[in-house]
């Protein structure tokens, strides 16, 4: 069984577990699918709704573009954890000799860099679904409005943990044209999208308290 088709109770107790993976990127990537589910939840209570029929055909696409990063990000569990499993290894590699320590440490660097795309495409995944958070806050049913902010708040915790995991992986690469291209990719989403998630969240508790 995948890590992603787990019960909630097994991925959990795995999670807490001393089991190499999933940890805090295949976390990230569940948390992330869960804020984005929850504004695929507030598109289905609000389509059909009379009070909102001008915003319906927005909605109906935010939905469907909200399905395919759900399921992106459900992937990004299981590949994470797929992606460890060599860096596992190379760091368990002997280095008795030169020519050890050499092919232990050209492996190291491919291992690191596998390791690191997931959580950019977490990332990257992530920013998408807060920009669709974002979208639907003005065009949704207010019944609904503070699920939008539990899912805005999901994605912005999945965005900084998949940096983290970056950032971690980054920290041992050797190659410096790689760090700069990750992190010029990385880095704005990063900014930007946690930007928009608190405004998104802070929308939603004027609509609340008002």
């Amino acid at each position: 069984m995948s890590l992603a088709e787990k019960t909630c109770t097994g991925f959990v107790e795995v999670l807490a577990s001393k089991a190499a993976v999933p940890g805090g990127g295949g976390a990230a990537a569940l948390v992330g699918a869960i804020g984005t589910a929850l504004g695929s939840m507030v598109c289905n209570l609000t389509i059909g709704k009379k009070k909102y029929a001008e915003y319906e055909p927005h909605v109906k696409d935010i939905l469907k573009r909200a399905g395919v990063l759900e399921k992106e990000l459900l992937k990004m569990i299981d590949d994470d954890a797929e992606n460890f499993l060599p860096l596992s290894k190379a760091y368990g590699m002997s280095t008795a000799t030169e020519e050890d320590k050499k092919i232990k440490e050209e492996t190291l660097e491919k291992a690191l860099k596998q390791a690191c795309s997931v959580p950019v495409a977490i990332v990257k995944a992530s920013y998408e679904a807060i920009k669709l958070h974002e979208d639907l806050v003005d065009k949704c049913s207010k019944l609904a409005i503070s699920d939008v902010g539990v899912g805005v708040q999901c994605l912005r915790a999945a965005i900084i943990g998949a940096h983290l995991n970056v950032i971690i992986n980054i920290n041992s690469i050797k190659d410096t044209a790689y760090i700069e291209k990750v992190k010029s990719e990385v880095e704005p989403l990063v900014e930007n999208g946690t930007k928009i998630a608190d405004e998104v969240y802070d929308k939603v508790v004027k609509i609340l308290t008002k």
